[in-house]
């Protein structure tokens, strides 16, 4: 390998005008015309941190971890210039179409991908559209495991692992969890927890890739505050702005695992797609996520896209048994102390 290609650092992928890049197809531009870099880079899609001869960039969204903020290229540690992905306005099934097909179909050479599939709408339509192998975690019994094997078997979905952890493995889990999330609450834990078991059998598999669900919620009103909210505009930006947060504690963890999460409903398709429904049109009768399940019921039976399921913290069983260790040892009304005995 020529000294110009090993500088280049490139973890996920870059899109440009449909057609998708990855680190042996950026050395050639990089070597043969280095400074028309930023300006090729500055409205490019994906998901992607990239380094190349003394500058550095990630995504518009932040999805990838690296240095510096989301979006802005970076050269000699000065701010180049800004990414402002070049996508065009798409409706809600042909965003989330366009940017599940991406992820699932254009992988590095050797490279494999996955689904966490927990059974809910946002999976259960990825999982769909993907056509990839999925993987389902959760203690013996619990609501995620059964669940996603009757999403599975009614929407068609057939390459599905089930996953049973012991529990005898959550608090080793959470040990190590607790060393690498920014916020160690019993929230974040918990998920960060789930999200461990998930990325852990993914690693131990050859997948480097996980496809996840993330940003579903924050972007088409998923959250039981929706329906309170006086002003759910406002609610949705600021729930939007948590996603970064978010990103942090779960890409911290999968890296942990020797992969990462590909989040299709944060590719700015889908992100404009969501963006462009007036607020009030998200929740319809109560019922949240209306314009993502609409799309899921093209897909699968409308009992699949309008079942409402548990977070995956409580689906999968976890924080329950992290309410259970809190109390066995001796910290019956505070699961956050028992965590902080655990980080000492």
């Amino acid at each position: 390998m020529n000294r110009e290609n090993n500088e280049i650092k490139l973890r996920g992928w870059i899109e440009k005008g449909g057609r998708v890049f990855f680190r042996d197809d950026l050395a050639k531009l990089i070597r043969d015309c280095p400074e028309v870099v930023p300006e090729w880079l500055s409205d490019c899609g994906g998901e992607f941190y990239l380094e190349w001869n003394g500058c550095h960039a990630r995504d518009y969204m932040g999805i990838i971890p690296g240095r510096g903020d989301a979006g802005i290229i970076f050269c000699n540690e000065s701010e180049n210039r800004r990414i402002v992905p070049d996508l065009p306005q798409l409706s809600v099934e042909e965003a989330v179409t366009e940017s599940v097909r991406l992820r699932a179909e254009c992988l590095p050479p050797g490279k494999k991908a996955v689904v966490a599939f927990s059974g809910g709408v946002d999976s259960a339509l990825i999982a769909k559209l993907a056509g990839l192998p999925c993987v389902t975690v959760g203690l013996k019994g619990s609501h995620d495991l059964k669940h996603a094997e009757e999403v599975a078997c009614m929407a068609g979905i057939s390459d599905v692992e089930f996953i049973e952890i012991d529990k005898n493995e959550i608090k080793p889990a959470l040990h190590k969890v607790l060393g690498v999330i920014p916020e160690k609450t019993p929230v974040e834990a918990s998920i960060a927890a789930t999200m461990y078991f998930v990325t852990k059998w993914a690693g131990e598999n050859g997948y480097e890739r996980v496809l996840a669900g993330q940003g579903a919620d924050e972007l088409f009103g998923g959250y039981a505050r929706y329906l309170e909210t006086d002003d759910i505009r406002e609610t949705l930006k600021q729930d939007f702005k948590s996603l970064s947060r978010q990103g942090m504690r779960d890409q911290s963890v999968a890296e942990m695992n020797g992969t990462y999460l590909s989040c299709p409903y944060l590719d700015m398709r889908v992100v404009r797609a969501a963006q462009s429904l007036p607020p009030e049109t998200l929740i319809v009768n109560g019922i949240r996520k209306y314009p993502l399940r609409v799309t899921a019921s093209a897909h699968m039976p409308k009992e699949a896209a309008f079942y409402a399921k548990k977070a995956m913290q409580y689906g999968s069983g976890i924080w329950k048994d992290i309410q259970r260790q809190a109390r066995q040892y001796g910290y019956k009304n505070s699961v956050q102390q028992y965590l902080e005995h655990l980080i000492v």
